[in-house]
């Protein structure tokens, strides 16, 4: 009896069908990813850990004058336009608490004691420790607390542009020729920069984690310590506001551009 031979190459038919049902998996995919959109809710949730006091800004979509109509900007990355809007809101926010601190500042007739300067996204507050705090102590004066709560005021008005409130306590060299002593020089700048800060953290709704104290002590003249009139301006407290600079957060902005370009330009 002649032996039967054995099937050829027909056992592999079956691998045409598995490869087409590949395919239409893969088509099927790409269109449910195509048709998909990001959550509004979960994207904001991740801006927010990157920045807790972060505000939604909306934009035009169309391009109907809105920041990606620009023809030279807008087109080639709407999602960098839309960061450099952003900034510019919290850039004018800044502007905005720099005048209003020097308006209070004129309004108390203490444009000597209280120096306001806006330079390089930050706002420097200078205040003379005679209006704050008597000889070697750190107790707020009354002045000192009528002045705070309208400083608490304008903080809250801009608060969305803050990054951080730095608050520095410095003292003057008493002798012309010997440097403080440490501990009792460190204290006191220290105690001065926390009861400024302990104020301003319970009257205005800044957030805590943004309020940082500093005691610098002699360490940090702005003039040399050698005479009484010199050694003045050194006594004083000095508060620091550093504004939100979308630009240089490497993070948030690159996850703002990925958004932004992905969903259009809308957020």
């Amino acid at each position: 009896m002649a032996r039967k031979k054995s099937g050829g190459g027909g056992g592999a038919n079956w691998m045409d069908t598995y490869g087409d049902m590949v395919t239409l998996l893969l088509c099927f995919f790409v269109l449910l990813y195509s048709m998909s959109t990001i959550s509004e809710d979960k994207w904001k949730a991740i801006v927010q850990s990157f920045n807790p006091l972060a505000t939604e800004i909306t934009t035009d979509p169309l391009g109907q004058g809105g920041p990606i109509a620009d023809p030279n900007i807008g087109d080639l990355n709407p999602g960098l336009n839309e960061i450099e809007s952003a900034q510019k809101i919290i850039d004018d926010l800044m502007e905005q608490m720099e005048e209003a601190l020097k308006q209070m500042a004129a309004n108390e007739g203490l444009d000597n004691a209280i120096s306001v300067e806006l330079t390089g996204g930050k706002i420097y507050v200078k205040f003379s420790d005679t209006v704050f705090f008597g000889g070697n102590s750190s107790e707020l004066k009354p002045q000192a607390r009528e002045i705070l709560l309208k400083v608490c005021a304008v903080l809250d008005a801009g608060k969305d542009a803050i990054e951080e409130i730095r608050i520095q306590g410095h003292t003057a060299q008493a002798s012309d020729s010997e440097p403080n002593e440490p501990y009792g020089d460190r204290k006191l700048a220290s105690d001065r920069s926390f009861e400024v800060l302990y104020f301003i953290q319970t009257n205005s709704s800044i957030h805590p984690g943004r309020l940082i104290n500093e005691g610098c002590g002699q360490w940090r003249p702005i003039r040399d310590n050698q005479g009484e009139e010199n050694k003045a301006p050194n006594r004083r407290v000095e508060m620091i506001i550093s504004g939100v600079d979308l630009e240089n957060n490497s993070e948030l902005h690159d996850a703002l551009s990925k958004f932004i370009s992905l969903d259009g330009g809308d957020t």
